[in-house]
């Protein structure tokens, strides 16, 4: 198999770039099913790619209008903050390697992540990563979450490329909904959930991890190369 030719990527973060997203529904299990809130893990699992706003909402229509929502969340990120701020949140294997790969073949990068700006700022910054985005489209920059498009398409925008010319990596289901809806070629490195039948119809390729991303981006087979 040839490498891929491509103009541009496209990352989400959480769960692509960190391995954020058990860590984050770790903090969210212990306080609410100490609390005696049933069903919790199902409604996390929806809430997976998509914004802060629609998050809320997702809690508010499954738990009533009354669950206390922000101060569940304002806990949960005060406790996984204070465990994994100042570089201390784990990289997905192959994350930095396949980052680099990309910035010394001239490829343009970008991120896409539903997260807010000033945490995605901060997260990258502490790692080490921020150098190697051009550019940054968060979860507070566009009006509509995913699995709308629209945060995709002002990526491709901001990297002044065709979304037909660009790859979205991303592991939630609404990430990839989100990146082939703009028209990208998405590919899934499945985190917390397997890819179902929808994922396997709608992702370009499924990955193990970002270092076959890597292989497959950027290099070709030797035994195709040699026929």
């Amino acid at each position: 198999m040839k490498r891929c030719e491509c103009s541009a990527v496209v990352f989400d973060m959480d769960g692509v770039i960190f391995d954020s997203e058990r860590l984050v529904m770790e903090s969210w299990l212990t306080l609410t099913e100490r609390d005696g809130y049933e069903d919790m893990k199902s409604v996390l699992y929806r809430c997976l790619g998509v914004n802060a706003v629609e998050t809320k909402e997702i809690f508010l229509e499954h738990y009533g209008r009354e669950f206390p929502y922000e101060a569940y969340r304002k806990e949960a990120s005060r406790r996984f903050h204070e465990r994994f701020d100042g570089g201390r949140l784990p990289l997905k294997p192959g994350a930095r390697e396949l980052l680099a790969a990309l910035q010394k073949a001239g490829v343009g990068v970008a991120l896409a992540s539903s997260t807010r700006e000033a945490v995605v700022r901060q997260e990258l910054g502490d790692a080490g990563l921020l150098p190697y985005f051009s550019g940054l489209i968060c979860g507070d920059m566009v009006k509509r979450s995913k699995p709308a498009p629209d945060i995709y398409l002002a990526a491709c925008e901001l990297l002044d490329v065709p979304p037909k010319q660009a790859v979205a990596i991303e592991d939630s289901f609404n990430g990839i909904r989100s990146a082939h809806a703009a028209g990208l070629r998405p590919i899934m490195v499945p985190d917390l959930l397997p890819p179902d039948d929808e994922m396997r119809r709608l992702s370009y390729r499924i990955f193990r991890d970002l270092t076959e991303v890597r292989r497959w981006l950027l290099e070709e087979d030797k035994k195709q190369g040699e026929e």
